[in-house]
């Protein structure tokens, strides 16, 4: 009969196992993990090769105020390897900690930094020199640099990371913004005062303006951003607590077609003539508001509604267009769903939040991406399938939207509604 001998793992010698030592680490320097480069500072989530005496003495580290991970595999007498964590610190002391097993701490210094800046929004992308502007993101650590096209990049001392104020500054000319940090620089994917995919400024052709049941107001006075806006309310008109149909005032429609048969769109162009939209998804809906303060929004939802000539014409029903498309006729069935289905449309409602809205007597830029364009005006989900043809209307109406606020009298601006990349 065999004997069977069970050895216990402890038992075994494993010459290449990680035995901590005791004693102090000394360090002598820092480099890049991956190349012979001494360093002072290192970036979130970067690899570093710590170069020194001692080095198995270490049982945790400590970037600032955020715990390291530590594999041993990578622990040698005399080189460390660790990637820099990848959490913002709390606290900052720009120190790496490396404590010992009986917690004498060792400080080395070193700077930590945050990934490159990213750039996310301008709070009014089509502000006029002299204004003060937001840019918001994320990692716009201050010190930094911003850079408008055409002109020198601006200082800028005062950040909270997610955002920093500046002013325009004289001489900027159209394009995307540049913001510099000491980990990198990002360049926005709006543009300032981006003309790109524009569909109505309401100054000039060769872009519309209204063409529907509805011509609303169109004016200029001491709040353009330049030239005309179109207005929606004013003068009285009131949105009850349920957003209540008002769309002689609310209401703006841009119909593509005519009544002739066959329709031309020779004197109403589908809005897909100005703009591409085969990379719709992409893309998103954009526009600039004013909302006064003396004014403010408080029920109903602004319904961007979209919508192809299957659904939204100005011309007679059932016409064939030119390409043979049968057309909807000027009817508001694609609004309501009164015997047909309903167009796809965001619901924006910034009042929502708090219970009232407006813009603090200043320009906003309004971003929806058409990928949210999803629902029908009650805010169940929508079963249209959008495609690049889909685009060929827009009617923006304050209405509904299935939820319930305060009855109002907003003034709602709008300028440069337009189609532009958002992604």
């Amino acid at each position: 009969m065999g004997l069977t001998v069970l050895a216990s793992c402890d038992s075994i010698d494993y010459p290449d196992r990680f035995k901590p030592t005791k004693g102090v680490p000394s360090i002598s320097y820092i480099r890049y993990a991956d190349r012979d480069l001494i360093i002072d500072q290192a970036s979130m989530e970067e690899s570093i090769c710590i170069v020194g005496d001692n080095l198995k003495s270490i049982h945790d580290i400590y970037f600032n105020d955020q715990a390291a991970v530590l594999n041993t595999s990578y622990i040698t007498d005399h080189t460390l390897i660790v990637a820099v964590p990848k959490t913002l610190p709390t606290v900052q002391d720009d120190k790496i900690h490396f404590i010992t097993r009986d917690s004498t701490v060792v400080l080395y210094d070193f700077k930590v930094l945050p990934p490159a800046p990213r750039i996310s929004a301008m709070s009014n992308e089509w502000a006029n020199a002299g204004e003060t502007v937001t840019i918001s993101g994320a990692y716009l650590f201050a010190p930094l640099e911003v850079q408008f096209p055409g002109v020198d990049p601006v200082a800028v001392a005062t950040s909270t990371g997610d955002a920093f104020d500046v002013v325009v500054p004289a001489g900027a000319q159209p394009g995307k913004v540049k913001v510099t940090t000491a980990s990198g620089t990002a360049q926005s994917i709006f543009m300032y005062q981006d003309s790109r995919g524009m569909l109505f400024n309401f100054d000039n052709d060769p872009h519309p303006t209204n063409h529907g049941w509805h011509a609303q107001v169109v004016e200029t006075d001491g709040t353009a951003l330049s030239g005309n806006f179109l207005r929606l309310g004013g003068g009285g008109a009131t949105l009850d607590e349920d957003g209540g149909w008002n769309d002689g005032a609310f209401s703006f429609e841009y119909w593509p077609g005519d009544w002739d048969d066959p329709v031309s769109y020779a004197d109403s162009p589908r809005l897909t003539n100005f703009v591409d939209f085969s990379k719709w998804n992409n893309m998103g809906l954009k526009f600039e508001m004013y909302i006064p303060s003396d004014n403010p929004w408080k029920s109903g939802a602004m319904q961007l509604i979209i919508g192809g000539v299957d659904l939204v014409t100005g011309g007679a029903e059932g016409a064939v267009d030119i390409d043979g498309n049968v057309t909807a006729g000027a009817n508001n069935k694609f609004i309501s769903g009164d015997g047909m289905p309903q167009a796809p449309r965001a619901l924006y409602r910034p009042w929502e939040a708090t219970g009232s809205y407006d813009t603090g007597n200043k320009w906003v830029t309004v971003t929806v991406p058409y990928t949210s364009f999803v629902f029908n005006s009650d805010g169940t989900a929508n079963s249209y399938g959008i495609n690049a043809n889909t685009f060929s209307s827009l009617t923006i109406f304050v209405w509904s939207g299935g939820v319930k606020g305060t009855a109002c009298e907003p003034v709602i601006k709008i300028d440069n509604i337009r189609a532009v990349p958002v992604k």
